[in-house]
């Protein structure tokens, strides 16, 4: 696949979600998971802690800020009505639920790691998102929504992986002198031929210059924490789905102690899982493999037809 296309939609989605239909959209499935997250993000919506509005000249960048004193969280994005901006919605309103999560912590134990700061985050993502592709109404629109859940699998396995390669190499390098842009380029096509496992071709040699990563100079290796943050995530929602509501405890009591234990410490104790050992990514990344083989058997059924 030419790297260009990595990011076109499968087809054409047609669906357009206004902001009232997203907000229902959420709370309903977020009801599915468990009370308190429901209840947390009506509050959100209701006390106006959400800045959504798509406006001329408003950036299109995303995040959440959250505010320990008051135990409060404040969003920011442009909500644009398309399925991607519902995600980023969701999304967003992980990070201010675990924010929530935490107000009962001392302050000092109210600090995690960039790795676990993506768990809660890509969790709600992935509520939403599976939701939205079992309640879809054509196989065309589920394919177009597992194309969307399957680039993120892709992502984080393979792009971001490149992202570490090349960064680690480039460290070795500079430790020789100065690195120039075609020793920069030639780094950058090895890692995403190795990252991609020499699946994409017209490769974005010159990447290198726009990811902003690159150049937290206080953070080397910021890339990194996406990648683990994903797959904790994704085996701590197959764990969910096993579980059901009953879930709900044991996930914000791990969240609360995100600033106080290691993430190994967290599974083992509010999991009961050692993450050292490939079983419990495997469960995870399970889910990734049925997304793809159901995208090629849904695809496969309309090439034939």
């Amino acid at each position: 696949m030419p790297s260009y296309d990595f990011w076109a939609p499968f087809n054409e989605s047609s669906t357009s979600i206004n902001y009232e239909e997203a907000v229902s959209f959420i709370l309903q499935h977020f009801r599915q998971f468990g009370p308190e997250l429901e209840s947390f993000a009506q509050t959100a919506f209701k006390e106006g802690w959400v800045e959504a509005e798509n406006r001329k000249g408003k950036s299109a960048i995303a995040f959440c800020a959250g505010f320990p004193l008051t135990g409060e969280s404040r969003i920011f994005l442009t909500y644009d009505g398309s399925m991607t901006s519902l995600l980023t919605l969701a999304h967003e309103l992980g990070h201010a639920f675990h924010n929530h999560a935490m107000k009962s912590v001392d302050g000092l134990n109210q600090t995690y790691s960039i790795s676990t700061a993506e768990t809660a985050s890509t969790f709600t993502e992935m509520i939403v998102l599976d939701a939205a592709i079992k309640t879809s109404e054509s196989t065309e629109q589920k394919l177009f929504l597992l194309d969307e859940e399957i680039k993120r699998s892709v992502m984080n396995f393979m792009n971001i992986h490149s992202r570490f390669l090349f960064e680690e190499r480039l460290y070795e390098a500079r430790k020789a002198g100065m690195v120039f842009a075609k020793q920069l380029n030639e780094m950058m096509q090895n890692a995403l031929t190795e990252g991609y496992a020499g699946s994409m071709s017209h490769l974005p040699i010159h990447s290198w210059i726009a990811v902003p990563h690159f150049y937290i100079t206080s953070t080397p290796f910021y890339n990194f924490p996406y990648t683990f943050g994903y797959l904790f995530s994704i085996s701590i929602y197959a764990k969910a789905r096993e579980e059901g509501k009953e879930f709900e405890q044991r996930y914000l009591a791990l969240l609360r102690d995100t600033g106080r234990m290691t993430v190994e410490e967290l599974a083992q104790k509010h999991l009961g899982e050692d993450i050292t050992e490939e079983s419990f990514w495997e469960k995870g990344m399970a889910l990734c493999v049925k997304d793809a083989e159901e995208f090629i058997r849904l695809s496969s059924g309309i090439h034939s037809s």
